[in-house]
């Protein structure tokens, strides 16, 4: 029998807890209570192998073979060259952060955002060593910018992925969504506006720079698939609608590059080890586990219990629900981690949208524009953060929450309300005053 509403929500709440006070083991507590949830029937586990959860194996499996396409691409080393030549051609290092961090936006835009970190990041330690300053700002300025640009594409992160599949969004659609800019051009313009403001606060960074020797690509194949990613994924939107819901397309496409990539490898005795050791089975499972209780606690009410409170709250006032979302996001995503959070809120959205009988899209951006950049403001509200902070401590260079929000706070905030504008502007659902 499946466990009361009550029941279901405090365990929800347990399990919350217990991801943001123990992140090395937040897959297991996942999976622990997934394993309550389908015990007590409060998710009834056979949906995993129906037409509901085709969406859900999409996700999984299009992050397992993005994620080893990237580990090709990055082994590769076709990333740092790319950094190398545009760093070359800058005159200061105050403009070699900028554009450095604009292109560790664009790579995230169709790589995970933590491996852009990792690929671009010694570029900037090297910068940093040959003019003998500290790399600190540069890195950091790639960690945010990488947050930033996640929700460009469908395999930029984890939360573009799950937007896809709530709303049935395919590649083209962050692009081009219902005759409109999408949430691609919206980080873009977030980007250039985030850009000017770290122009402006490194405006004294002046020193020219100017590097000797280049990155040698040892691969072209991990970039050809990278850019195979891209256009199947492309082609992949145009097929019928009946064929995308009975089958996972997106992740089969993925996961298919990825082995062509790790066959070859192993006929070329170039070794799959350290490619495998790559693949983040923690996440996988984290999200596995997380599907399971969001189903439960979707079946037993929740969902539709805090869209309930969220309507009672902004009166029914779309522009109040929309502004509620998108500053409740920054504010939970700069502590909290994403994933779970807009994998939680985006059948909430759905509900809301649908007991007011309004389009959703204007919502379903909104949540992911504030979900995704809100993770810039703090060290540890995004995983690339974390890692950018790591490689720094490897450096000797501790980083204290003072001096990377000096740098965050601006950034986000400008991003952040750059997208709320733009995506309120485009996106309000019609028939709907303008602050209504």
């Amino acid at each position: 029998m499946p466990m009361p509403m009550f029941a279901a929500l405090a365990l929800f709440l347990l399990t919350y807890a217990a991801l943001l006070l123990l992140p090395k083991y937040r897959a297991y507590i996942a999976l622990g209570v997934a394993a309550i949830f389908a015990v007590t029937r409060t998710m009834h586990i056979e949906k995993l192998f129906t037409l509901d959860w085709v969406d859900n194996w999409n996700v999984l499996l299009m992050i397992l073979g993005t994620m080893g396409v990237v580990a090709l691409f990055i082994e590769s080393k076709m990333p740092a060259l790319l950094a190398d030549l545009i760093i070359d051609r800058m005159p200061n290092v105050k403009w070699a952060t900028v554009v450095l961090a604009l292109f560790a936006g664009l790579i995230s835009a169709f790589v995970d955002n933590v491996a852009t970190v990792l690929m671009v990041a010694p570029v900037a330690v090297t910068v940093a060593k040959k003019l003998k300053i500290s790399p600190v700002n540069m890195i950091i300025s790639i960690a945010i910018s990488s947050n930033l640009q996640g929700a460009a594409t469908l395999v930029g992160d984890t939360t573009s992925i799950l937007l896809g599949a709530e709303a049935n969004m395919n590649f083209n659609d962050f692009f081009f969504y219902q005759g409109k800019p999408g949430l691609f051009w919206v980080c873009q313009v977030g980007a250039l506006v985030s850009a000017l403001v770290l122009l402006w606060v490194f405006r004294k960074d002046n020193q020219s720079i100017h590097m000797d020797e280049k990155t040698k690509v040892t691969d072209y194949l991990p970039s050809v698939l990278m850019v195979g990613t891209v256009v199947l994924l492309i082609f992949a939107s145009f097929l019928p609608e009946n064929i995308k819901d009975t089958l996972p397309v997106n992740g089969i496409i993925c996961v298919s590059l990825f082995l062509i990539g790790l066959f070859r490898n192993l006929i070329t005795r170039r070794g799959i080890k350290s490619i495998v050791q790559e693949l983040d089975g923690f996440t996988l499972l984290l999200l596995f586990g997380l599907f399971i209780i969001i189903g439960g606690i979707e079946e037993v009410g929740i969902i539709k219990k805090i869209s309930e409170i969220i309507q009672n709250v902004s009166g029914g006032n779309v522009f109040v629900i929309f502004t509620i979302l998108v500053w409740l996001s920054v504010a939970l995503s700069a502590v909290i981690d994403n994933i779970p959070y807009v994998m939680t809120m985006l059948p909430v959205v759905t509900t809301i949208a649908q007991s007011l009988s309004v389009d959703p899209t204007v919502l379903y951006f909104d949540l992911v524009v504030g979900a995704t950049l809100g993770g810039n403001i703090t060290p540890i509200g995004a995983s690339a953060n974390i890692t950018g902070i790591g490689i720094l401590r490897k450096e000797g260079y501790e980083v204290k929450a003072g001096t990377f929000m000096r740098i965050s706070v601006p950034f986000t905030l400008s991003a952040v309300i750059t997208g709320y504008i733009m995506v309120w502007l485009l996106f309000k659902p019609a028939g709907i005053p303008f602050f209504g």
